[in-house]
């Protein structure tokens, strides 16, 4: 079996914060152009613990940062199956050795058997607070399963958000009745770019898709032949309508420095064991969502691909 990776190299980036009434101000103007029904407001954390999130520590404070590891590109043309990296490096890297990690990336095949998505969810500093979900495929019936996992690795790629796990102040987003074409992490990011430009804003956090119907895709097993280009990756992808409630966990950032980022990634659980990565709505006129944001101060950008993709670019 592959070894994790112990000392993958990383670069880390100051980020630009903006004052939180500015931001406020920013959000509620411009999600009205995707949105119907906006509410933008600083809000106390809500415990994170409880329904109907259920997530491994209390909140998403102190000192948010981002992690970007790895990245798509280690899917082309063949797996990189010696890409296997685990939380507390991830930890250690960013300072938060005894922190809270959640976000999106690809789960650990190597201790499951099978690719699959991760909804990463892990307290360094409980006994028991390796709480990550994983999306897969089951490769004898092509079922989709949901599942907790209790190991804090995983491959290829994740973006996540670095933090004490406090309760603090977060910023709140609600919106409902999308009527623009991008979906609910888009229409924030796009928004954000629109006001700051080449000046990096990230957030993470969470958002609950409290009513609606979603697109969601979970990877299936690692493709026997060759992916060629993002066109080929697509169609190796499995796409599935899933119903709301959803617990979307992952970052967004506002511009791109030349680091090969992912600017937006979300994965999603359900009480109803639906879940993987969350592509946009289905049902604009019912959909609503709640999101719960920290603004993040510093990104890592740990083991960058060499041969950059340009996915989910725009």
């Amino acid at each position: 079996m592959a070894e994790e990776l112990s000392d993958p190299p990383s670069i880390k980036l100051p980020l630009k914060v903006p004052d939180e009434a500015e931001l406020v101000s920013v959000l509620s103007k411009g999600l009205l152009k995707y949105f119907h029904d906006v509410s933008v407001n600083i809000v106390d954390c809500p415990d994170l613990r409880e329904k109907p999130f259920q997530l491994a520590a209390e909140g998403i404070c102190g000192n948010p940062c981002l992690a970007d590891i790895g990245g798509p590109p280690f899917l082309l043309p063949t797996v990189h199956k010696e890409k296997i990296y685990n939380i507390k490096t991830i930890a250690e890297i960013s300072g938060q050795q005894d922190g809270f990690f959640i976000g999106a990336g690809a789960g650990p095949a190597h201790l499951v058997g099978v690719n699959s998505e991760m909804m990463c969810n892990v307290n360094l500093n409980k006994p028991d607070g390796c709480q990550t979900y994983i999306a897969k495929v089951d490769p004898e019936n092509g079922c989709f399963n949901l599942k907790q996992i209790e190991h804090p690795s995983f491959m290829l790629m994740a973006n996540l958000l670095c933090c004490e796990g406090k309760r603090g102040k977060v910023i709140e987003v609600k919106a409902s009745k999308r009527i623009g074409d991008d979906n609910f992490p888009t229409a924030i990011r796009k928004t954000l770019k629109s006001k700051y430009g080449s000046e990096p804003v990230a957030l993470g956090g969470l958002f609950v898709m409290e009513n609606g119907k979603a697109k969601l895709h979970i990877m299936p097993d690692f493709s026997c032949k060759p992916i060629n280009n993002v066109t080929e990756l697509d169609n190796w992808l499995r796409f599935y309508e899933a119903n709301a409630p959803l617990v979307c966990l992952g970052v967004l950032i506002s511009h791109d420095p030349d680091l090969d980022l992912r600017e937006e990634h979300f994965h999603c659980f359900s009480p109803h064991g639906q879940g993987g990565h969350y592509h946009y709505d289905v049902t604009p006129e019912e959909v609503s969502y709640r999101a719960y944001f920290s603004v993040a101060k510093t990104l890592y950008r740990i083991d960058k691909p060499e041969h950059p993709l340009n996915f989910g670019k725009d």
